[in-house]
């Protein structure tokens, strides 16, 4: 029975990575795609490791499986931020049928400035620093 059970994590698993490969080629913008491997390679991979852990059950072996989970699951989708805020901020374009892009009011793309929306009449002042350009 838990032969069964570990092949069915190691499938789901693998269909999660194909499903997240698939994504990568077929979705129309960078951040869709990055949205659709974060989610579903995370899954994809928490599931295989967990496969891992039944397989083995020495406690070493869960415990460094579980490790691995948790740090998948932690720097995965901040990662994803991170490169899909780049993307932004550098100019990649987004799919033709985007109905809203909620940074555009508050990004100014010369100064590189993203404006949060809480700026008092003191913080949103601007103050240039020696390495800006003039």
């Amino acid at each position: 029975m838990i032969e069964m059970f570990k092949a069915g994590l190691i499938l789901t698993g693998a269909l999660f990575m194909f499903l997240a490969a698939l994504g990568l080629v077929r979705l129309p913008d960078l951040l869709t795609r990055m949205h659709a491997t974060t989610k579903a390679a995370t899954l994809g991979a928490s599931l295989i490791m967990l496969a891992v852990a039944l397989h083995f059950g020495e406690v070493a072996v869960v415990a460094r499986a579980l490790g691995v989970i948790l740090f998948i699951m932690m720097t995965a989708p901040v990662a994803a931020h991170v490169i899909g805020r780049a993307g932004y901020f550098v100019g990649a374009k987004l799919w033709h049928g985007t109905i809203k892009d909620e940074l555009r009011p508050n990004y100014d793309p010369l100064t590189h400035e993203l404006k949060s929306g809480l700026e008092t009449d003191a913080n949103a002042v601007h103050h240039p620093r020696e390495s800006d350009p003039k």
